[in-house]
């Protein structure tokens, strides 16, 4: 199958397209410079010069494709839902959301979960919605906080602040729950949500679903700091890190169970905590 595929130089997307390469499907890639056209093509597609504005070069790419994955961070609901009816008239078109929309879940959830979104991930509803009803095959996959490869929001929030202080923080008694899921996981998800039934949603986890102080611990042991932590309130985790700092804080389990059943996807990672105490 001929893939179109957004945000490929990413930490999604570079795993997503080797993913996609390794089972023989033939794939193309957004590039909106020299340096994601390399990686794009490093990891095995095509580079399709534009970015998520380009509307024309969207279509036409889409056009061409059987298929279409969008992995690419928009800057507004506006620029995200363009984008998507730009490529979603024709094939099976996946889309990217997440599941902070769900906002706190009260145990283990599904799919079927209410949505009470923070303020910082609200703007998805009507996208997601739009999408569901206006594209031709739509498909949304809604991954959790991911880990593994660069780690990037983990790392960026959290590792790199607690090297620098001495200590992994995290917000409150940190006995939150974070539905995590390994990047490679994410991507075979991605690759099976091509064959799914149009309309369907699946969030994108892995099962198991640690306290965000137990990640902190993890972290804290790879990174040299003998598993030293420190509890920070929400006021100042939104000074220190903005308003990504209410999704942080959120009690969020997941079951991949959907995903399991309907396309006989199963995550392989499901020692977190280990993986990310060894530093991997």
């Amino acid at each position: 199958m001929k893939v179109f595929l957004t945000g490929g130089s990413g930490y999604i997307g570079r795993a997503t397209i080797a993913e996609l390469v390794r089972v023989g499907h033939r794939v193309e890639a957004l590039a909106r410079s020299d340096r994601a056209a390399a990686a794009v093509e490093a990891a095995g597609a095509t580079a399709i010069r534009g970015g998520l504005t380009d509307l024309d070069v969207l279509g036409a790419a889409a056009t061409r494709a059987e298929a279409v994955i969008h992995l690419a961070q928009a800057t507004s609901g506006e620029e995200d839902l363009a984008a998507a009816m730009a490529m979603a008239g024709g094939g099976t078109y996946v889309h990217t959301g997440g599941t902070w929309v769900y906002g706190d879940t009260g145990g283990v959830r599904d799919e079927t979960a209410p949505w009470r979104p923070p303020a910082v991930v609200a703007w998805r509803r009507p996208v997601e919605e739009a999408v569901l009803a206006r594209a031709a095959r739509p498909v949304i996959v809604q991954p959790g906080l991911l880990y593994g490869g660069e780690n990037r929001l983990i790392d960026a929030f959290f590792v790199q602040p607690g090297k620098k202080n001495g200590a992994i923080p995290y917000i409150g008694e940190g006995d939150n729950h974070w539905a995590l899921v390994h990047v490679d996981d994410l991507a075979r998800l991605y690759v099976a949500a091509l064959a799914a039934e149009p309309g369907s949603v699946y969030v994108g986890v892995g099962g198991v679903n640690p306290t965000a102080k137990q990640v902190a611990e993890a972290c804290a042991h790879a990174s040299g700091l003998d598993g030293k932590t420190v509890s920070i309130t929400l006021e100042q985790a939104r000074a220190e890190m903005g308003p990504i700092a209410d999704a942080f804080a959120l009690d969020q389990e997941f079951s991949p169970a959907k995903a399991q059943r309907e396309l006989g996807w199963a995550p392989r990672y499901r020692d977190p905590l280990r993986f990310l105490a060894e530093g991997r």
